[in-house]
């Protein structure tokens, strides 16, 4: 089977992935994904800041004219940010965000969920913003299988 024929699997190793973002602030960078998310600090300058999301690289950029509001789309009932970003994670671990998320007052665009319920692709989600606007999504699979399962 070549490598166009073979089914993807979900679990394969994975590389890390670098995103870069607008933040109006680089303190409130700081502390919401340090602080707040538990993010290890990387490089930084008086611009930009790396943090280490999940062993992906995040880099928030000062550029406070490019934080704006994002468009929505409706995706089963919530109005998701079409701009955002976010991590899979072990479905114990979403839940643990997801209490810490709760104890410290986070104000959810989206509400700790199960989207899909009973349907393929079934998914635990939640949204917030960080202090520049910008979405996070974490969201978790009972079946990790289900990462690309079509409906």
């Amino acid at each position: 089977m070549s490598s166009a024929t073979k089914p993807h699997d979900p679990q394969a190793h994975r590389r890390p992935f670098h995103l870069a973002f607008p933040v109006h602030d680089l303190a409130a960078a700081r502390a919401f994904y340090g602080g707040l998310l538990g993010c290890p600090e990387g490089r930084s300058s008086p611009e930009w800041i790396d943090f280490d999301l999940y062993g992906h690289q995040v880099v928030a950029h000062l550029a406070p004219e490019e934080c704006r509001k994002a468009a929505t789309n409706a995706v089963d009932g919530d109005a998701v940010p079409v701009s955002h970003f976010g991590v899979v994670l072990p479905m114990a671990e979403w839940e643990a965000l997801a209490a810490k998320l709760q104890a410290v007052g986070t104000r959810f665009i989206i509400e700790p969920h199960i989207r899909f319920k009973g349907l393929p692709g079934e998914q635990a989600t939640l949204f917030f913003l960080d202090p520049s606007g910008n979405a996070l999504e974490f969201k978790a699979f009972a079946d990790l299988n289900q990462l690309f399962a079509k409906q």
